[in-house]
Parts: C-alpha cells; sequence; structure tokens
C-alpha cells in the first residue's frame, strides 16, 4: 500500500485454542513391522511423534516430527499405517501418498537434508468417519523408529462461531490455464480474501516478527469470513539475515521459519497464501519516495540487484512442490514516478528488463531476471508480476509482461480510491484487455475513508470479470478514521465500523 509512515500498533496477543492430542510409538529395539518400504537400511536411526493438531469429525491435520537420532540423512522416507478408514486429502512438507492403509511420506529438495539431531514435520489432511486411531508404527528409510508412546486421543476442535466452518482439506494447488487460476481438477478458482501485514515491517522495525499473533485463533477469525487467500508481504533483508536487521528484529533462519511456519498453517485451513516482496535495498529520494534509507524500510520504486533474486531464488526453493502458495514478486512498482513521469516507454522497459533505470540510483533488477531465479529452482508456482504507478497501471502489461517458460504467470493490480485508474470504464479499458488473456489478481483493494463505497465497486466489477481480490487490512491498527484501510478491530475478527463490515458481508457472498 502506498502511505508514508506508519502508524501505532497495538499488539494484542490470544492464546490458540486448538486442541493437540501427541501419539508416538515405543518399540523394542531390532523390532520391525511390515510398512512401506520396511526393507532394512543400515546406520538410519530415528524417533517419530504423531500429532493430530486439528479434527473436525469428518476430517483432520496431523503432523509428524521425525528426528534424525544418527548419521545425516541426504534425503528420507517417512512410513506408517493406519488402522481404519483415514483417507489422504492432501499435504505439504513432503511428498505424501497413500495405498490402502499405508502411508508414504518422501523428503522434497529443500527439506531432503536432515542432519544429526535435526527434525523434520512433515504434515496433511484426511478424512474419516468412525474411530481416528493414532498409528502405532512409524520407519524412516525402512527401519522402525522410536517414540514417546501414545498418549491422549484426538480432542475435536470447536468450530469458530460465525458463518464459516473448518475446511475438510488444504488449500488447492493451483495453475494457470488460459485466462482463469483452475485447481488440479481444472475447476476455476479466486483468490478471495485479506492482506496480513506486519512481515514487511515489523523484523526492520526491531519489533519482532508479526506485530500480533499469527496462531490457529486468528485463522479461525479469519475462517468466520470466509477467507480463503491471505497476501504475506515480506522483507528481504529480514528474510536474508543482513547486519541491517536491528536487534529485536526477527532476521536470517528465524524469520524464514516463521515465515514458513505461518504459510503452513494457512494452507492446512484451506487458505491458499501470495507472498509479497514489500520492502527492499536501495536508496532513492526522488518522486513519490516513502523514506531515504538505503535499508528495506519502505516502499522502493523497482527491486534491486544486490538482494532481491537472491531472494527470491531462496523463497522458490522453499517453497517449491506446493503449489498452494503464490508469488508476487514485487508489490508496488513505480519507476515511471522516478523519471517524472517523461517516458512510459523506458518506465514498462525498466520494470521488465532492469538494469540502469532513470531516477533510480541503484541497480534495478527487473521482473524477466526476478521470472528467471524462480524457474531456476525448478518451482512451478505461480507468479504474479505488476504495472506501473504502484501497480495501478496495467495499460502495456501484456506488452511488457515477462517470459515465463511454465505460462504460469499473472498480472497483479492495486485499486485505491485514491488512485489514477478508479472508474469502470478506465477497468474496463485497461484491467479488462489483461484480464481476458491472462488471470488478473487485486493483490490491494481500499479506501482511505473508512466507508465500503469504492471498494463495493471495484468487488462488483472483478466478480463479473472473473477477477480475485485481497483488501488491505486485516490488522487492527485503531487508525481507520485517518488511513481507513483497517478491516478489524481486535484479533478474534471484529470488523471495522462500515469498511471491514461492508467487506466481510460482501465475501460472505462468494465462493472461490
Amino acid at each position: 500500500m502506498r502511505l508514508s509512515g506508519l502508524h501505532l500498533r497495538l499488539q494484542r496477543t490470544r492464546a490458540a485454542t486448538v486442541a493437540v492430542a501427541t501419539a508416538a510409538v515405543a518399540l523394542v529395539a531390532g523390532a520391525l513391522v511390515a510398512l512401506p518400504g520396511a526393507a532394512q537400511a543400515a546406520g538410519v536411526q530415528c524417533q517419530a511423534t504423531y500429532a493430530v493438531t486439528n479434527d473436525w469429525g469428518s476430517g483432520f491435520t496431523a503432523s509428524v516430527t521425525i528426528t534424525n537420532l544418527g548419521s545425516a540423512w541426504t534425503s528420507w522416507t517417512l512410513g506408517y499405517s493406519y488402522t481404519g478408514n483415514q483417507a489422504l486429502s492432501s499435504g505439504w512438507n513432503g511428498t505424501w501418498t497413500q495405498s490402502g492403509r499405508n502411508v508414504t511420506v518422501s523428503s522434497l529438495s529443500w527439506n531432503a537434508a536432515v542432519a544429526s539431531g535435526g527434525t523434520v514435520s512433515p504434515a496433511a489432511n484426511f478424512s474419516y468417519s468412525g474411530a481416528n486411531t493414532a498409528p502405532t508404527a512409524f520407519t524412516v528409510n525402512g527401519v522402525v523408529c522410536g517414540g514417546a508412546g501414545p498418549t491422549a486421543s484426538p480432542t475435536p476442535t470447536p468450530t469458530p462461531t460465525g458463518t464459516g466452518t473448518p475446511p475438510t482439506s488444504a488449500a488447492p494447488a493451483l495453475h494457470v490455464s488460459g485466462n482463469r487460476l483452475v485447481t488440479s481438477t481444472g475447476a476455476d478458482y479466486r483468490l478471495l480474501g485479506v492482506n496480513r501485514s506486519s512481515g514487511e515491517f515489523a523484523c526492520i522495525q526491531g519489533k519482532g516478527m508479526w506485530d500480533g499473533p499469527a496462531d490457529q485463533a486468528t485463522v479461525d477469525a479469519m475462517k468466520t469470513w470466509n477467507i480463503h487467500a491471505v497476501r504475506i508481504p515480506l522483507n528481504e533483508e529480514c528474510w536474508l539475515g543482513t547486519g541491517d536487521v536491528p536487534a529485536g528484529g526477527t532476521s536470517g533462519a528465524a524469520y524464514q521459519q516463521a515465515v514458513k511456519d505461518y504459510v503452513n498453517l494457512l494452507v492446512a485451513n484451506g487458505i491458499n497464501v501470495v507472498l509479497d516482496l514489500h520492502w527492499t535495498y536501495g536508496q532513492y529520494t526522488g518522486s513519490g519516495a516513502g523514506c531515504s534509507d538505503v535499508k528495506a524500510t519502505c516502499q522502493k520504486p523497482m527491486p534491486d540487484m544486490q538482494y532481491t533474486p537472491t531472494f527470491w531464488t531462496q523463497v522458490a526453493s522453499a517453497f517449491k512442490g506446493d503449489d498452494a502458495v503464490l508469488f508476487d514478486l514485487f508489490n508496488e512498482p513505480y519507476p515511471d514516478a522516478a523519471n517524472g513521469f517523461a517516458d512510459a516507454t523506458e518506465a514498462w522497459t525498466c520494470l521488465r528488463d532492469g538494469g540502469t533505470c532513470t531516477g533510480i540510483g541503484y541497480q534495478v533488477a527487473g521482473m524477466q531476471t526476478l521470472v528467471d531465479a524462480v524457474r531456476a529452482t525448478g518451482a512451478d508456482n505461480v507468479i504474479m508480476t505488476g504495472g506501473l504507478t504502484w501497480t495501478n497501471d496495467l495499460s502495456q502489461w501484456l506488452a511488457y509482461k515477462p517470459v515465463d517458460p511454465t505460462g504460469d504467470l499473472m498480472a497483479s493490480w492495486h485499486s485505491y480510491n485514491f488512485n489514477g485508474c478508479v472508474t469502470t470504464t478506465c477497468w474496463n479499458s485497461t484491467i479488462g484487455a489483461v484480464a481476458a488473456q491472462v488471470p488478473v489478481q487485486a493483490g490491494e483493494i481500499g479506501q482511505n475513508s473508512c466507508a465500503h463505497d469504492y471498494i463495493d465497486q471495484v468487488m462488483a466489477w472483478a466478480d463479473a470479470n472473473g477477477v480475485g481480490y485481497t483488501a488491505w487490512t486485516w490488522n487492527p491498527w485503531g487508525v481507520c478514521a485517518s488511513s481507513g484501510n483497517d478491516l478489524i478491530t481486535d484479533w478474534a475478527g471484529t470488523p471495522t465500523s462500515s469498511y471491514g463490515q461492508g467487506f466481510q458481508a460482501h465475501l460472505l457472498t462468494q465462493q472461490p
């Protein structure tokens, strides 16, 4: 969002009420059971702990934390069996398969190597009826693991109040087909939800990570609004752990793990995630500047060559294989403002190709460079790229779009009442032309009046044209009167007067 400065935030915490039941197995050393891939593999030692973290009566979310007690693994395959009719719906942090009652989970490229003493926690959603008995034996690479022994039976998680209900499966894997996002079955799907700000600013301001809770209770609140997508703004220096991150700010491996944990939680709850690069490195003091700091402390006109390609290489490596996660390569480009709005062709070329751009004092990473960085990792996640003028202008997006060998490319559009393109006439002639050829996502919508008349128009047009939208923002900052973009007054999901109430009411009428 293009707003100068940051408002004071009140951090409220709320304990999660998810009932967790943990079950593991303690086995006599050397005893083996017939499980998938149970041929003995010399030297592998492990401990396995099974947990049901959410059970809604007809389905559940389960995770298995496996600890390497022996020499380092270069890859791993987990095996176990159910005694009931549990049926795999979807999984993450591993490649999940099921044959009859036997479940197998294989490592992904980014979590295949596990050092001695290290852990990995694949998780999945299952459906079932009747008893949901925990498995009693686990193998890794064919060798039986030890454990702590079964404990309590899973306790169903209470259904959240309101109109939302827990999903029966994780968020769908998505890809591009023509001008639509589609699921693995080919069904059309729109990303409808909210932005969850703070991953871009809290770390670089020494305020920890999320400036509030990022737990099951807050996700349950989102589900009562019928939220199916959350866009998470990120900070490249915090992800990379540079020396610019101050004391008190979450950085490097800790930041990366916090992002992964939150993404996994949302996906497990049926919510797709858009990872957005929001704040980046590079000094800029020209038109539209939000700060004069070289550090990643505000929205810059373009991403930088020094850090951004590495950022996206690492993010893509971390999330490839999970196509429920999408990548928004750069929040709000404005190279046209940097050149004084004097040369639109130069600005669009800068957006795509980067390099030396008028008015920008650092080397720019263009969208083609970032697409190439993501695809070089083998990730086929859907990628979003924006336009000019804080991505409100998509007038030449089709002519200057980067080449994506996978075809999984869509356009990112932002629409606020203070932007230039704010009428249906403009949307039809510019955004509509793009939406006729590729999927379009309104990654940010909002208005600075705490009303909802403008976003009502945006959503009506988007609904009619197959465009998704995520409103700014799911944060209770208490500044609705001055900026007008708080959707909630507390982390329990109480909507703000008018703006939040209007968006919530509309969202409850929609299906992805």
